[in-house]
């Protein structure tokens, strides 16, 4: 297994798991959308999540919620490239990921802003350029499962063997990447991204599944519908179930916790290893 992300000269140990906290710079997110769109709220934003304990900041620029509007390349480059200015100004050495499907803006963010992380939710499915663009920038890459796209995932989702085939798919992804010389792999089973209830939960049950395919996994499952459609909430009424999601994420192996309340995030990391290391005794 990795035991450390090289993001430039900057590396991230994940000898004990990391929190990455979200920055969407998007009017239309399905949570925070519209909080952070001029340059006095992001900055705040990413004060906060630097000041909170974060390890990583992933920024955002395009929505991918099910039902979300379209951004064209040239808009979402340029809210990338405003977010990121801020990041690198500010904390020159906090490792930036960007949200992002499309080659070409990963590629021109890392040409003018220097690497970053490059989060696909579409792993490789939305753009065939993306795999031989990560391998050729040699930054590291999370390949997530989706089925069908943001506009099409969540009409009527369906698998023989969830489990199965999420894995299978990433599984095959990785060997493609690999069969390029690229190993800067960060595994994601995508909850929520083309899958019901009943999906995202068999994923989250049988999460150990998937370390055996021998690269780090991020949960992203903050403020999800797997949570506030199970509850009976909204989803800003769903900060408790997210914790406890991440928390059974974490007992389970989870190396990175993308979240939007990075403090809650932080705070369950210190409990679970602090439980570890009396365990060890």
């Amino acid at each position: 297994m990795v035991k450390q992300i090289e993001v430039g000269t900057e590396r991230i140990s994940l000898e004990r798991p990391v929190v990455m906290g979200i920055l969407n710079v998007t009017p239309d997110s399905f949570y925070d959308g519209g909080r952070y769109t001029s340059e006095s709220q992001i900055i705040n934003r990413i004060h906060e999540i630097v000041e909170q304990g974060a390890g990583i900041i992933d920024v955002g620029a395009y929505s991918t919620r099910s039902g979300a509007a379209f951004v064209d390349e040239q808009e979402e480059l340029s809210r990338l490239s405003f977010a990121v200015e801020l990041v690198r100004k500010y904390y020159p050495r906090v490792p930036v990921s960007i949200d992002t499907f499309r080659a070409n803006v990963a590629r021109e963010i890392c040409r003018c802003l220097g690497d970053v992380i490059v989060n696909d939710i579409s792993g490789g499915t939305m753009d065939d350029k993306m795999f031989e663009t990560v391998a050729g920038l040699n930054v590291p890459y999370i390949l997530m499962h989706i089925q069908g796209t943001p506009q099409t995932m969540q009409i009527a989702p369906h698998y023989d063997d969830v489990v199965c085939e999420v894995r299978q798919f990433l599984k095959d992804r990785v060997e493609r990447l690999n069969a390029l010389g690229f190993d800067k792999i960060i595994l994601d089973q995508g909850f929520g991204f083309g899958k019901t209830l009943e999906h995202n939960y068999r994923l989250l049950a049988h999460m150990e599944e998937f370390l055996d395919l021998g690269y780090p996994l991020l949960v992203g499952i903050s403020r999800k519908t797997m949570i506030w459609k199970l509850l009976e909430v909204t989803p800003q009424e769903a900060l408790n179930g997210t914790t406890v999601l991440n928390t059974i994420s974490l007992l389970k192996g989870a190396h990175i916790l993308r979240v939007h309340d990075v403090r809650e995030a932080v705070e369950a990391v210190r409990i679970v290893e602090a439980m570890r290391s009396v365990g060890k005794d």
